[in-house]
């Protein structure tokens, strides 16, 4: 059996023992990811974190959770020290790992330049570690700040200084701005205590941006979220209480450092060609030169496309395109097909400043748009999205939609705090106590008349001939006080009824016995289910169709109005409060999460 091994697990790692799993799973390999982490982590979400706006979990995935539906992968928890090209395996400190092929993807981490301190005392933000322990001291210095006495050590509790004016740090100092406004609040902190930085040795933010969006995206800093920038300005030194910028000395207890990143130092030790700060160089196939059963992914890359002046950039679109290829090119191995040549399209960048306002540059290749605002998050979001469905299919979609859109805090979403889950459950309970005894007292009401008269058909209009309508004129007058229904709801409803209810003569069929019964039925069943709390959002999401389908046959009073809004309140459910949703949600998540289907394409919420 060939083993391949993915080394790292990245965003490059990840997808590509996915796609190899796929494509190689009726073939005699076994493929092993390998990371000293049990978890992928969302690096581009770090400041999300680190900024307290979602929960931790929010940007981790349990590695084995990713490949729990696929049965030649294994996950493997180690840290390799060592990488034999010629005798084809990995030293790590728990054991030896052979190989067939192997993929590095082992990313990056922070890079210093030699700047003095900044290793020891700036705050990286890289992984996830880094992003809680950032949170945990942003919190710290406005906890400490509060006793603080001395005017100048409270000063520098409350400066914080981002060093790099790129897509981490932008967004870094964007989060920890609304994050500050918060913070003061619950501190009694006044904001004009606070003091925001973000420095850069460059001439300007965000340089690969065109200079309409550099510009918006400073007026947003600075305008609206009280940022100062620092530009052209190289970083000096940092001590555990300050940091030179140029000829300036900030007084600061913290500074985040985003300045620039590098290969890892498993990559920068391997005996193989580099570039550009450990970046592994290879051909176009992404294998390395003189060791064809060595491919590199994502961050690792060094490769300059056919026609390009520069090599392919380290950002997420690069790892998700380059991991089909790769998985590819050692596929076409088993599978008797030829290689291909890394020809990647990259379709923009996407910024965010914080939770509402961002700035993207996208499109096609050779004609890119510019966003800001709603527009701009929006599509992050939606890029976010579709890479987790490949990740971990609807699991983690519904889980990243919860965290950014529903579970938020202090109106932190795209959408402010419209769409926050924000009341809760216990409130709704009175209604679906009542909503739910009406449902069925009606339907009991209604299920007496059957069993007096099986022949009454009460709950769909008597046929119209000639004129003369079969109806009661007590029937007839209640008709005339229904709800109005428009002209094109009661054509369509009348043509069904024609169909499905009426004989030719006028009478009603079988078929209308059987869905009056079934009406009654479902009255009962359901107000009973949202009495007790049981399946309470599908129930109420039944209840409103019934009385969607009440008001469309022309029967409907006013009263239908309230049996419908209440329903619609109720779909966000309540029977988890005093109710036995409380009690059967939990062991059908359980039981549904153990179906091999269900695990196979993540259909499950946590």
């Amino acid at each position: 059996m060939k083993q391949i091994i993915v080394l790292g697990g990245g965003y490059g790692g990840v997808l590509t023992a996915k796609k190899l799993a796929k494509r190689l799973k009726k073939q005699n390999a076994r493929i092993t990811l390998i990371d000293r982490s049990p978890y992928h982590t969302l690096l581009t979400e770090l400041h999300e974190v680190a900024a307290n706006r979602v929960e931790e979990d929010s940007i981790r995935i349990d590695l084995k959770k990713i490949f729990a539906g696929f049965s030649n992968v294994d996950v493997v928890l180690d840290e390799i020290e060592q990488i034999d090209f010629d005798g084809k395996k990995l030293q790590g400190k728990r054991n030896t790992y052979p190989y067939d092929y192997l993929v590095i993807g082992t990313g990056n981490q922070p890079a210093y330049f030699g700047t003095p301190g900044a290793e020891e005392h700036a705050f990286p933000l890289w992984s996830y570690e880094d992003a809680v322990r950032l949170n945990e001291h942003i919190l710290n210095m406005f906890r400490r700040s509060m006793k603080e006495l001395d005017p100048q050590k409270r000063k520098e509790m409350l400066t914080f200084v981002v060093v790099g004016a790129g897509f981490t740090g932008v967004e870094m100092v964007g989060e920890l701005a609304e994050y500050v406004r918060v913070l003061c609040k619950e501190f009694n902190v006044d904001r004009s205590d606070v003091t925001l930085h973000i420095a850069d040795m460059a001439p300007k933010i965000l340089p690969i941006l065109p200079d309409k969006l550099i510009r918006k995206s400073e007026h947003y800093l600075r305008n609206k979220l009280g940022v100062n920038i620092i530009t052209g300005s190289k970083i000096v030194g940092v001590t555990d209480s300050s940091v030179q910028v140029g000829d300036q000395e900030i007084r600061t207890k913290t500074v985040i450092w985003t300045a620039g990143v590098e290969g890892s130092d498993l990559v920068g030790s391997v005996d193989v060609e580099q570039n550009g700060r450990k970046r592994i160089v290879v051909n176009d196939k992404l294998q390395v030169p003189g060791h064809e059963e060595v491919y590199v992914v994502g961050d690792n890359i060094f490769y300059i496309p056919e026609g390009e002046e520069r090599p392919v950039p380290q950002m997420v679109e690069n790892a998700e395109q380059s991991a089909p290829l790769v998985a590819h090119n050692i596929s076409a191995d088993f599978l008797n097909k030829p290689k291909q040549s890394y020809k990647p399209a990259f379709h923009g960048m996407m910024v965010s400043i914080g939770s509402r306002y961002g700035v993207a540059h996208v499109g096609t290749p050779k004609n890119k748009m510019m966003l800001s605002g709603f527009f701009a998050m929006a599509i992050k979001h939606l890029i976010n999205m579709l890479y987790l469905f490949q990740v971990a299919g609807f699991n983690k979609v519904y889980s990243y939609m919860l965290h950014e859109f529903f579970h938020v805090r202090n109106r932190r979403s795209i959408f402010g705090g419209h769409l926050s889950k924000r009341s809760p459950n216990f409130w709704l309970v009175p209604l679906r106590l009542f909503v739910g005894a009406s449902w069925f007292l009606e339907g009991f009401d209604k299920l007496k008349k059957i069993i007096d008269d099986p022949d009454n058909i009460f709950l769909i209009p008597a046929k119209v001939v000639d004129g003369v309508s079969s109806a009661t004129p007590a029937a007839e007058v209640e008709a005339l006080e229904a709800l109005p229904v428009p002209d094109f709801i009661e054509s369509i409803v009348s043509w069904s009824m024609d169909l499905f209810f009426y004989t030719s003569s006028g009478d009603f069929t079988t078929l209308a016995y059987v869905f009056q019964f079934g009406m009654v039925a479902a009255e009962i069943v359901f107000g009973l289910a949202l009495f007790v709390g049981l399946f309470t959002a599908p129930s109420a999401i039944a209840t409103v169709l019934m009385s969607i389908m009440i008001w469309a046959s022309g029967m409907a009073s006013q009263e239908i109005l309230w049996y419908m809004v209440g329903g619609i309140a109720l779909i966000g459910g309540s029977g988890s409060t005093l109710g036995l949703d409380y009690y059967v949600y939990p062991y059908l998540k359980r039981v549904w999460k153990k179906i091999p289907f269900v695990k196979r394409w993540y259909l499950y919420a946590d």
